[in-house]
C-alpha cells in the first residue's frame, strides 16, 4: 500500500488523468486522496497504529479499486480481475481480527487489547465498505460505451 500511495503521489497528474478516465469526478482530488490514503493505511498497518482505522481504509480503498477497475475483468489477476485487491482487504481484515500484535504503536498505547477481535474484525469490513459506497456515490459515474453509429446497409 505504501508504494502504491507514492507512486500515485509522485504523479499526481497522471494519476488524476487515470481516475479521470475511468469516471471520476475531480480526479485531482482523487488522486491526492489516493496518494494520502494509502501510504498512510500502509505505513499504519506496517507499524500497528490505529490498525482496525487503517485496516477499514485498505478495505475501502480496494473495495473502490475493485468496483471501478477489476470486477469486470472477472476474478484472476492475471486478466486483471479483482482477485489481487480482494486478497489485500482479506488481509487487512484478518489482521485487525487479529490485531496489531508485540511491537506495535497500538501495544505501545496499551490499546491492542481493546483493539481486537471478530467484532473489530468485522467493523472494519463494515467501516471500508461504506466508504468505498460513500466514494463511490460521491464521485464516480462509469463512463458510457460510445454509440455505435450504423454501418452501410443498416437498418
Amino acid at each position: 500500500m505504501i508504494a502504491h500511495g507514492l507512486k500515485h503521489g509522485r504523479s499526481l497528474e497522471g494519476t488524476a488523468g487515470w481516475f479521470g478516465s475511468i469516471g471520476f469526478r475531480r480526479p485531482m482530488v482523487q488522486a491526492v486522496a489516493s496518494a494520502v490514503v494509502e501510504t498512510g493505511a500502509g505505513a499504519a498497518l506496517l507499524t500497528g497504529a490505529g490498525t482496525p482505522l487503517a485496516a477499514a481504509a485498505v478495505v475501502g480503498t480496494m473495495g473502490v479499486a475493485a468496483k471501478t477497475v477489476h470486477a469486470p475483468n472477472g476474478f484472476f489477476i492475471t486478466g486483471e480481475g479483482y482477485e489481487y485487491v480482494l486478497n489485500l482487504a482479506a488481509a487487512s481484515v484478518a489482521l485487525a481480527g487479529l490485531g496489531p500484535g508485540r511491537f506495535s504503536v497500538d501495544r505501545a498505547l496499551g490499546l491492542d487489547r481493546k483493539l481486537r477481535g471478530g467484532l473489530v474484525a468485522v467493523a472494519a469490513a463494515g467501516l471500508g465498505l461504506a466508504g468505498a459506497a460513500g466514494q463511490l456515490a460521491a464521485f464516480w459515474r462509469p463512463p458510457q460505451p460510445k454509440p455505435v453509429s450504423p454501418g452501410k446497409g443498416s437498418s
